[in-house]
């Protein structure tokens, strides 16, 4: 058997090529590209009626710190000059409600 299209496919995720396709990404256009928040509202509707409650927590966790994060940086906030203590706030703040959240779905609350 030839695996090299196996290998050729696998090289296509090393990091660099992943960490470098992540950089360029722009996360206000992600967050506004209707193919991404259809695949989102489609993926969380099928959770919810399926009760795949972990699906459901991690789609709508990732999803609420790419806004999270697209919304701390509109402000115009820049990782050079340090990040102003009200962008500092609202993403710790955001960020801790999030994980509580998710906490409290996952572990705590028992339907």
């Amino acid at each position: 058997m030839d695996f090299s299209a196996v290998i050729e496919f696998l090289q296509q995720f090393e990091t660099t090529k992943i960490m470098a396709y992540v950089q360029a990404m722009e996360l206000n256009e992600l967050m506004q590209h209707p193919y991404f928040l259809t695949g989102i509202g489609v993926t969380a509707v099928i959770a919810y009626l399926m009760h795949w409650r972990l699906l459901l927590v991690t789609v709508m966790s990732i999803t609420g710190f790419i806004y999270l994060l697209s919304y701390t940086l509109a402000k115009g906030t820049s990782l050079e000059n340090g990040i102003p203590a009200d962008a500092l706030g609202v993403l710790i703040g955001g960020g801790a409600f999030i994980i509580f959240v998710s906490i409290y779905l996952l572990f705590i609350r028992n339907d």
